[in-house]
């Protein structure tokens, strides 16, 4: 047995759901035990773009917005969605500008993650943007923005203490905050 090869047969794939955002699909399969199954997918049309937004003086940019799915307010990196067949860095410029009003001249990927990869295929890509210009933000027609610049020891201590609970931001927070430990330049 390979390890690395899949051990799941699909039998029939059915669509069950979509819309401009996602796609489910609804497997009949053969489990790796040999048995019969269903697995569902969760289909995402956008790659989760994120950027960490970084001063001179260490300070970072929070995104503040109520958030539908999980009822409740979050403080987030600036982060938006890119749609299949974009260029992630472009994505990624023009979500910082539209949420924060700042332009970076300076861009580094920080890191890629998959969340939920056991319904979902949804890929997160973020980025560290430096040498920030103030500019104005043009959120979209759905969003209600809140943008503060803070300490980067203090959003840490947010991601410590559970009130930025955001997977992206967690992750991205937590490694910079690493890369910074080990001396090495973010």
């Amino acid at each position: 047995m390979n390890p690395l090869q899949n051990p799941w047969k699909t039998k029939k794939s059915q669509l069950v759901y979509e819309n401009p955002w996602i796609a489910l699909t609804q497997h009949d399969v053969i489990t790796p035990a040999g048995t019969e199954g269903i697995y569902g997918k969760v289909h995402f049309k956008n790659i989760a773009i994120g950027v960490i937004a970084i001063d001179e003086e260490n300070n970072i940019y929070l995104v503040g917005q109520y958030r539908y799915p999980i009822d409740a307010y979050s403080w987030e990196i600036p982060e938006g969605g890119c749609p299949e067949g974009t260029d992630w860095l472009d994505t990624a410029k023009r979500e910082l500008k539209e949420e924060t009003g700042l332009i970076a001249h300076s861009w580094k990927e920080l890191l890629r993650m998959h969340l939920s990869n056991s319904v979902s295929d949804e890929l997160a890509v973020v980025y560290i943007a430096e040498g920030l210009l103030p500019g104005e933000s043009m959120p979209e027609e759905t969003e209600q923005l809140t943008v503060q610049k803070i300490p980067f020891k203090e959003a840490l201590n947010r991601v410590m203490e559970g009130k930025i609970t955001d997977a992206i931001s967690v992750a991205a927070i937590l490694k910079c905050h690493l890369l910074i430990q080990q001396d090495k330049a973010i």
